[in-house]
């Protein structure tokens, strides 16, 4: 050991004075015999030891150990960033921020997610973050060009030529605008018409027996259908107003002569069913008087006309009175250069695609046209009259059908053309573009208005903690919202509010536009939601039934059908398909369905009154039950009924009970004046003087309190 030791010290002092010669003097073949293919005990130049380093080592040692580089995050900044957009920039939280600044000259009780951080701080938060930042580059939009297409500007007087004028049959509804149609033109329209009600505008041109032109559109008189007595009353040159004499001035009749005031259209009234003998003339002359419709007899200048429809009585003077009042007018348009138009109605057809009903203003459309309207666009492939007749061409105050739409444009749509497919397609992309434009901003403006209603919320909950520190103003605000934030995401979004999404099919444009507009008055949200989930043109497909099944709706349907392959889809799907042609009936239905989602209301129904008498204790078992003497003032009690305690004019107890006895039988009913003991389920707490009332419960179907008008 004394040996041991003495080379242990030798050692030492030679690696103090000369590492390498302790490395060279192991290296000696002594130590690492050849027979042995490795040496034993190797000494290399990066070996460490246990010793004290010298000089200048420990920096050469940290140089050779290359630490691999961290890619740190990138954080886009920018100036006047406020709290919460420099967390969103980092994707961090609005705590984050906070701690970041600790111990700095900001003050952290004023700081809010919209607090507005300087440049310095900014940069501060990203450097303690361990993030480098780069500033954001100034983005420029550019300006897209406008590819509208417009209205041509005014003709020269003498390009100008006579043309027909467009006249509009308005009123209320059954007062006989479609019968005095069909006595002018001697066809039955009426007849075709469901429910006997005009449920579309009917447009078309008559000749008369004296040579003149008119086109005349028929509009609704229900008072569903007041958009396209709207539509008709601004495509026209001259309105007639049919009064039923035996009926007087109604509501669509008022609604009318307001549709023609507006759209700025002289009036002749038809005084119709004069041949009735309730008939009064005269009271409906007096009652428009009210509504500033002036007739000629007392010095106003609106013509009224005296007819039957339906026997054809003084027709011709009616026709007379609105020839005279078109030369009046001096009626001219345009015939050449790019057509003008009107769209009345749209509909699609089995055979010839998404069709249009137009009223043309301006210019003479043929086929081969290029034209747009809304967001869709035309070639014009045939051209039809109202009877079905293929049409050359169609000139100023002519209806036409047109055929060659690539989509189904809205009623009301003006029509103009174009050169060509190619700026058809560019009025299209513009148009298209506009509205998604629009709808971003509303959508922005929402937000916005969102999130100031938000962060008035959250300063008024902040407003009580302000004294308090960060630390203990976000425990409060913990404390607080726990329970909220425990919910769980699932359990959180479920809500028991009823709703009712629906489908709505329509055979053409205007008749769904009817059904939405009633749709728009809806006010009974508070007892169930209304949701349209989809509208559309045609019959019912499968993809409404699938989108009826995924919504759990129901598919109303104006006017349509819905193939046998496609009831029993949705027979077998479990979703109700309701098919109507008049328009009224639909909106009962769906009234029908509304209060059906609606829970029962439950009234009480008072069977009898009983008073306590005495208390006493009856043994059950090892137990002692209370049981209340009583005596019936009024009615029975029932033991299958619910009973309540009453004292004073509290309401201590209400439950079912646990034995009814009269005396020591148990019994089922107790009639008035009789005494009986009264065992109570859960409670045993009886007085002299209580008063037990026994009633039962009733539900009563619940209405919705929604009214169309109609």
């Amino acid at each position: 050991m004394n040996v041991m030791s003495s080379v242990m010290r030798g050692a030492r002092r030679v690696v103090h004075a000369d590492p390498a010669l302790l490395c060279n003097v192991l290296s000696l073949p002594l130590l690492c015999p050849a027979r042995s293919s490795a040496p034993l005990l190797t000494c290399s130049q990066n070996r460490k030891f246990a010793v004290k380093q010298v000089k200048g080592q420990k920096r050469e040692q940290k140089k050779q150990q290359v630490k691999a580089k961290a890619d740190k995050q990138e954080v886009e900044i920018r100036q006047r960033m406020t709290v919460a957009a420099l967390a969103e920039a980092m994707n961090k939280d609005f705590d984050h921020v906070f701690e970041a600044l600790l111990n700095t000259a900001v003050d952290l009780d004023s700081l809010e997610p919209d607090s507005v951080l300087d440049e310095k701080w900014i940069k501060e938060v990203v450097t303690r973050s361990g993030m480098k930042f780069r500033w954001a580059k100034l983005s420029e939009s550019r300006e897209r060009a406008n590819r509208d297409a417009h209205r041509r500007p005014p003709a020269d007087p003498s390009s100008l030529k006579a043309r027909p004028p467009v006249v509009t049959i308005m009123g209320h509804v059954d007062h006989g605008k479609t019968t005095l149609l069909d006595s002018l033109r001697k066809s039955q329209i009426v007849s075709t018409e469901a429910g006997g009600i005009t449920q579309h505008i009917g447009a078309f041109l008559v000749q008369l027996p004296t040579g003149e032109k008119i086109t005349f559109l028929d509009t609704p008189g229900h008072a569903a259908f007041s958009s396209m007595r709207a539509r008709g009353a601004n495509a026209t040159d001259i309105v007639v107003l049919v009064v039923a004499a035996d009926d007087g001035v109604m509501n669509q009749t008022i609604e009318s002569i307001h549709h023609a005031r507006r759209a700025k259209v002289p009036v002749i009234v038809a005084v119709n069913k004069c041949d009735k003998p309730q008939a009064d003339p005269q009271r409906v002359k007096k009652e428009l008087l009210a509504h500033d419709v002036v007739c000629e007899e007392f010095g106003g200048d609106v013509q009224a006309i005296h007819v039957s429809a339906l026997k054809g009585d003084n027709l011709l003077a009616l026709v007379e009175a609105t020839v005279a009042l078109a030369e009046v007018l001096e009626l001219k348009a345009e015939p050449s250069g790019a057509v003008e138009g009107l769209i009345i109605e749209s509909r699609t057809d089995k055979g010839k695609g998404p069709v249009t009903t137009a009223v043309i203003q301006r210019g003479t459309l043929k086929r081969g046209s290029v034209l747009v309207a809304g967001r869709s666009w035309a070639k014009v492939r045939f051209l039809f009259d109202e009877n079905g007749r293929v049409m050359k061409e169609a000139g100023p105050s002519s209806a036409v059908e047109v055929v060659g739409w690539k989509e189904l444009p809205s009623a009301g749509e003006v029509l103009l053309e174009v050169e060509s497919e190619q700026r058809a397609r560019e009025v299209v992309e513009w148009r298209s573009y506009e509205e998604e434009r629009q709808k971003l901003q509303e959508e922005q403006g929402a937000i916005e208005l969102k999130q100031k209603l938000h962060l008035e919320e959250y300063r008024k909950e902040r407003a009580g903690l302000m004294h308090l520190s960060w630390r203990k103003r976000k425990w409060a605000l913990y404390q607080a919202n726990k329970e909220r934030y425990a919910v769980r995401e699932s359990e959180r979004t479920q809500s028991s509010t009823l709703s009712l999404p629906l489908i709505i099919k329509g055979d053409v444009d205007g008749s769904v536009e009817a059904i939405l507009n009633i749709l728009d008055s809806y006010d009974a949200q508070q007892q169930c939601q209304l949701e349209v989930v989809h509208c559309g043109i045609g019959d019912v497909s499968e993809n409404d039934v699938n989108m009826a099944d995924t919504f759990t709706g129901s598919i109303y349907g104006f006017n349509v059908g819905a193939s046998k392959p496609i009831q029993q889809l949705a027979a077998r799907r479990g979703v109700p398909l309701r098919l109507h042609n008049i328009i009224y009936k639909l909106i009962d239905e769906l009234k029908e369905e509304l209060s059906s989602k609606l829970p029962p209301l439950v009234s009480e129904n008072v069977i009898g009154e009983a008073t306590v008498l005495a208390m006493f204790d009856v043994s059950v078992g090892k137990k002692k039950v209370p049981v209340a003497g009583c005596r019936v003032q009024k009615g029975q009690l029932d033991r299958k009924q619910k009973f309540r305690l009453i004292r004073g004019r509290d309401t201590l107890w209400e439950g079912s009970l646990a034995a009814l006895k009269h005396h020591k039988d148990d019994v089922q009913t107790v009639k008035t004046g009789m005494e009986c003991g009264v065992m109570a389920e859960g409670h045993g707490d009886f007085s002299p003087g209580d008063v037990i009332v026994c009633f039962e419960e009733l539900d009563a179907p619940q209405v919705t309190s929604w009214d169309p008008g109609f």
